[in-house]
């Protein structure tokens, strides 16, 4: 994507510590409060968003800190449904790093929910799942088709 002819698109990011947001806060045109507006192009990654987070929210830079992206979006009757797409560190690579919005299968007008864990909380829970499969709310990574 050239950046200078491209115009961006304006990406709803909900972010939450320690979880993400219930799928119930996304409820007949209510979202969550935690929004933060990020304008950007289908080839961020999300090492790219990782570190737009972090210059808002100085609580989640932190060497170790995880970042947990799902994408939120609803199906025709206006239920929202989750999908998790990657995780991203503080201070570390990893293989989700270059993932872009593009390869995630982000389409304009989803959301994008995010749970940060601080690395003290990581450690301390010894509970390596998925914070969406914690709550019991998605947890498939793989890129299947929408419900609609």
């Amino acid at each position: 994507v050239d950046r200078e002819k491209t115009c961006p698109l304006l990406l709803r990011v909900f972010v939450n510590e320690g979880q993400h947001n219930l799928p119930d806060a996304y409820h007949r045109g209510r979202v969550p409060s935690n929004e933060l507006q990020i304008y950007t192009w289908k080839d961020a990654s999300l090492k790219e968003l990782t570190n737009l987070i972090k210059d808002v929210h100085p609580s989640a830079r932190a060497k170790g800190t995880m970042y947990n992206f799902a994408l939120a979006f609803p199906d025709r009757r206006g239920t929202f449904h989750f999908k998790e797409v990657g995780t991203t560190s503080v201070a570390h690579t990893g293989p989700d790093d270059k993932l872009t919005l593009q390869s995630v299968r982000l389409e304009i007008g989803d959301f994008m929910d995010v749970a940060i864990r601080p690395p003290n909380e990581e450690r301390s829970r010894g509970d390596r799942r998925a914070p969406l499969r914690r709550l019991g709310v998605g947890g498939d990574r793989g890129y299947r088709t929408r419900p609609y």
